[in-house]
């Protein structure tokens, strides 16, 4: 069945505050392997002009595609999420990710498309920190593969 395209521009209401700690990026530094030390110590952070640790950049990646379950989970947009994989991912950074930041998604659709019986879901999520500032936008790829004929 194909996606509802009525869908396109929806936008969903903003997650709740999501508390960065420094203990979250280091283990997600150290799970992806990146041992810089903005990641883990908090004087070469400060060193770098920031005010703690930063995380490694595709760290948000996590409270951005958790937010897209809104997206996943509206029933009547007509998404079958037992065929869907994951297509592809990009961010644009306005600054770093902080720990200590309290950070909001907002999800919105920006694209629904057939290609070759898929179906193609755009989603863009704009991330804001406790005071408003848009830190990051991420834009996350569902596709819906075609179901197998008989």
């Amino acid at each position: 069945m194909a996606l509802d395209q009525s869908f396109v521009g929806r936008t969903y209401p903003p997650t709740e505050p999501y508390e960065v700690g420094r203990e979250k990026i280091r283990e997600f530094a150290e799970a992806v392997g990146d041992a810089n030390p903005a990641y883990t110590d908090a004087e070469a952070a400060q060193a770098l002009g920031h005010p703690d640790v930063i995380a490694p950049p595709t760290f948000v990646f996590a409270i951005t595609f958790k937010a897209a379950g809104q997206v996943v989970a509206d029933p009547q947009l007509g998404l079958d999420y037992s065929r869907v994989v994951h297509g592809d991912q990009k961010f644009a950074y306005n600054r770093p990710v902080r720990a200590g930041d309290r950070l909001t998604v907002t999800s919105t659709i920006e694209k629904i498309r057939s290609m070759a019986g898929n179906e193609v879901l755009d989603i863009r999520g704009e991330v804001h920190d406790q005071d408003g500032e848009h830190v990051v936008t991420a834009w996350t790829k569902l596709v819906a593969r075609a179901a197998e004929e008989a």
